[in-house]
């Protein structure tokens, strides 16, 4: 066993059909790599990670009792929300901040690094949905878990949670639906980001193989601390067991992607 992991799963009942990923979910790195260079201030910023994402994923794994599965290394060193061939996979400076231990790197790091950490990743994301999927005996409902900062280069970020997405509305539509129903929070539908990303997470596991999915991201500053994450989990546990509870939601539909054509053998 490695002294570092790539990922965590934690178990559920596969049978429910569910299953959590947070791929952003932590800010470690192996020793060997240090601080790449940066200031230990800088693994406390989201360039690192996504904010409270980690403790979120847990609690709501914990009261909906389904598995999910958790990226255990920082964004930094490799980012496992891009395909292998998107120039951004290791940035050489993120949000002003330069990243000298990714600068310059070597053809042999840059496979080190699929190898070690983003590849058994997402090796493990493929497994833990087939698992799901035989057990649960229908497709399974994929929801992953993001945040972002309140404001993006000075410019302030209102939406409280936004869900993005390529074209498969099928869980997207329903969970928009009920995030607005309470009336007191803003929802972004595709803001501040476009969902439509070609070999991200979703576009891999997901629109490929027809499953039913949603990525969420919740604002950082609302997660920020234990108080808000249990306050989240309280909006979305009942939220997300809504959704499971669809039919249309378990089931195989492979819709076309904004991105382009899928490739013949994903």
């Amino acid at each position: 066993m490695h002294e570092f992991e790539s990922h965590e799963i934690i178990d559920g009942d596969d049978t429910k059909g569910m299953i959590l990923l947070a791929d952003h979910a932590m800010n470690r790195l192996p020793a060997c790599y240090g601080s790449l260079g940066l200031d230990a201030s800088a693994f406390q910023r989201h360039i690192a990670y996504d904010i409270g994402i980690e403790g979120l994923t847990r609690q709501l794994a914990s009261r909906l009792g389904v598995p999910a599965v958790l990226s255990c290394f920082s964004r930094l060193l490799i980012d496992p929300n891009r395909g292998e061939d998107d120039p951004t996979l290791i940035m050489k400076i993120s949000d002003g901040a330069i990243i000298p231990g990714n600068y310059p790197i070597s053809d042999e790091e840059w496979q080190h690094r699929l190898n070690r950490f983003h590849r058994p990743y997402h090796h493990a994301v493929d497994q833990a949905i087939s698992k799901v999927a035989a057990k649960a005996g229908k497709a399974p409902l994929v929801l992953s878990l993001h945040s972002y900062t309140p404001a993006w280069k000075g410019t302030p970020r209102p939406w409280h949670a936004a869900v993005l997405w390529d074209t498969d509305h099928r869980a997207v539509h329903p969970l928009i639906a009920l995030l607005r129903e309470t009336g007191d929070i803003l929802v972004g539908d595709n803001e501040p980001y476009d969902g439509a990303l070609r070999n991200d997470t979703m576009y891999r596991h997901c629109m490929v193989r027809g499953i039913p999915h949603a990525l969420l991201e919740v604002r950082q500053d609302l997660i920020g601390n234990d108080s808000g994450i249990a306050a989240w989990a309280d909006r979305l546990a009942p939220i997300f067991e809504t959704l499971n509870a669809r039919p249309d939601l378990h089931e195989y539909m492979v819709f076309a992607s904004r991105t382009g054509p899928y490739p013949s053998e994903p």
